[in-house]
C-alpha cells in the first residue's frame, strides 16, 4: 500500500480523504452563513499553494483578539505544520479570509512570538482547553497567526 511509504507523522490516504470531505462540508456551511465546529468559530482561509501556485481554501478555527483581528492556531495534529500555514507564510500578500455569509477580505498575517504569543495562547487555551491538550502531546510548538484585515 502507498501509506507504508509516507513520512512518519503525516496522515494516510484515508485520513486525507476524510479531511477533504469534512473541509468541503465546512466550506459550504460557512459560505451559507453558518460557522461553528466543536464549539469554535470557523472562517475560510484563502491561500495560494507554496509549490503549486494554485488557490487553496481551508476552514480554520479562529479566536477574537479583542480588536479587529482573528487569531488562528496552526495545530494540524501532526509532526509538521499544516499546509495552510506553510502556504500562508509563503504567500502572505495573496491571503484572504471569508466569514459566514460574507465575501473575501484581504488580510495581513503575522506569526506571533514571545509575549504576544503567550498572551494569545492564554486566550485560546482558556476558550478551548482541548487545544492545550493537543499541544501537550506534540513535539512542536503550534504557531499562532494573527490575521488582520487590510
Amino acid at each position: 500500500m502507498a501509506d507504508t511509504k509516507r513520512k512518519p507523522g503525516t496522515p494516510g490516504a484515508f485520513s486525507r480523504w476524510m479531511q477533504k470531505k469534512m473541509n468541503d462540508r465546512m466550506i459550504r456551511k460557512v459560505r451559507n452563513g453558518k460557522a461553528q465546529f466543536m464549539g469554535m468559530e470557523v472562517l475560510l482561509l484563502n491561500t495560494v499553494g507554496k509549490r503549486s501556485g494554485q488557490p487553496r481554501v481551508t476552514p480554520v478555527a479562529w479566536f477574537g483578539d479583542g480588536n479587529d483581528a482573528w487569531l488562528s492556531i496552526a495545530s494540524g495534529g501532526g509532526t509538521q505544520h499544516p499546509d495552510w500555514y506553510t502556504n500562508l507564510m509563503a504567500n502572505p500578500e495573496r491571503a484572504t479570509v471569508e466569514l459566514p455569509g460574507r465575501g473575501a477580505v484581504k488580510i495581513k498575517p503575522h506569526r506571533l512570538d514571545g509575549a504576544e504569543r503567550e498572551e494569545a495562547w492564554k486566550l485560546i487555551s482558556t476558550a478551548q482547553p482541548r487545544i492545550a491538550k493537543y499541544q501537550s502531546k506534540s513535539d512542536r510548538e503550534y504557531p499562532i497567526v494573527k490575521l488582520t484585515p487590510q
